[in-house]
């Protein structure tokens, strides 16, 4: 291997994709056991290389040179072989700050809770330090000398104003939960996620919907891997050129959610844009027939909606964590709202709004099987998929037409 990265799991991972982006090399992307490392690291061979859990503070024993940011961190992410010399760095630093400018949170005069007592937390706190927090507190599930509990952090400091997470909570492929109860922080005022798949974590999306700033990390992701490259290859990589990989690597990873009623026409688009764009196609009731292996009029005639909806949740909480897909949705799907929540994770809602006297009754739809029932659900619904979509595309239009309107929104 030449360049590449090495941690325990790296399946999560995009830095075989970023790097391509940055410099002509070839990357690689290198699991290793605990008990393999020792015999990596004395066999240098390598020019380069990006270092991810669990092993950015286990290397640093191993290196010839270690640059002052990654000494006082004390973790190493970037580590170059100079004529059989290990020189460590620690590119985390810069990118973290790239990305807290980027979500415009300012860190100065202000109370941060790191969550994390790993490597990148130690990265976090030199950043926090550095743009001048009042006050910076790390926490872990068990107190140590440098960590308090989250308890304690309930306890005594619900005034924190920023919250930056660096711990793999809400991380590909286990993308539920959140390491930490944000409505118990009245104050906060920033959320920063180093977790960047899925593209929004679940704590970025619940600060979100507060009105807090929240950015996740892929542009910490892509900003350090352009600062690891320049030590790589000793050359610099413009912010425009970062930006526009960040953009670019966004829209590659993010999925087109389809929404809307029952023949609203969701399965023809999205088939159309999935041809299009060249993008796998998922149909979520389709997903549900092939796992039940019963038709959907059969699922609520003998186990009910309640029941169905129970198997469609579980169906989109795992469709959700895939990425450059299209996907289109059930009608009813919007109904639950951890449903939403889900896609948008990795997901940009499209609300296909085609008039109701345009939609179709059809016997194969057990909630819109006749007009009356068609209005019914009509009325109950369009005010959720107004609320959920990012944006709607509305009007009696061809399936072509609607694609046209979707394609150019997601690509501009």
């Amino acid at each position: 291997m030449e360049y590449g990265c090495i941690g325990e799991r790296l399946i999560h991972s995009f830095s075989a994709q970023i790097h391509p982006k940055l410099f002509d090399y070839k990357y690689e992307l290198k699991e290793i056991a605990e008990e393999d490392l020792d015999a990596f690291m004395k066999a240098k061979d390598f020019k380069a290389i990006n270092v991810t859990i669990p092993y950015k503070q286990a290397v640093i024993p191993y290196l010839d040179y270690i640059d002052d940011t990654a000494k006082k961190i004390g973790a190493v992410n970037t580590i170059v072989n100079k004529d059989g010399k290990l020189h460590g760095y620690n590119t985390d630093f810069s990118g973290l700050k790239a990305l807290i400018k980027k979500a415009g949170i300012e860190i100065k005069d202000k109370k941060v809770l790191i969550l994390g007592s790993g490597g990148t937390s130690k990265t976090a706190r030199e950043v926090a330090e550095n743009l001048g927090a009042k006050s910076i507190f790390r926490l872990s599930r068990g107190k140590s000398e440098d960590c308090i509990t989250y308890d304690e952090a309930y306890e005594k400091h619900t005034d924190a104003q920023i919250i930056i997470n660096t711990t793999p909570k809400g991380m590909f492929p286990e993308i539920k939960g959140t390491a930490i109860d944000i409505d118990k922080f009245p104050c906060l005022l920033g959320v920063i996620d180093a977790v960047y798949n899925p593209l929004r974590s679940e704590l970025v999306l619940k600060a979100r919907e507060k009105g807090i700033k929240a950015e996740g990390g892929l542009y910490m992701l892509i900003s350090q891997a352009a600062f690891a490259a320049e030590k790589f290859v000793g050359s610099k990589v413009s912010e425009e050129k970062i930006n526009r990989i960040f953009k670019d690597m966004l829209k590659d990873k993010e999925n087109i959610v389809l929404i809307g009623m029952p023949s609203s026409g969701k399965t023809t688009v999205g088939k159309l844009l999935a041809q299009r764009l060249g993008r796998e196609f998922i149909d979520t009731d389709s997903e549900i027939v092939n796992v039940v292996g019963r038709s959907i009029p059969e699922i609520f005639s003998f186990m009910g909606e309640k029941t169905f909806r129970d198997i469609e949740s579980n169906a989109i909480g795992v469709i959700a964590g895939r990425q450059g897909t299209v996907i289109a949705t059930g009608g009813g799907a919007i109904l639950r709202k951890e449903n939403v929540e889900n896609l948008r994770k990795n997901g940009r809602l499209y609300f296909i709004d085609r008039p109701l006297d345009k939609l179709i009754t059809t016997s194969d739809r057990p909630l819109s099987s006749n007009r009356v029932d068609l209005q019914r659900r009509y009325n109950e619904r369009y005010s959720i998929y107004k609320s959920s979509c990012d944006f709607s595309v509305s009007g009696d239009r061809t399936p072509d037409e609607f694609a046209n309107m979707i394609e150019e929104e997601f690509t501009k």
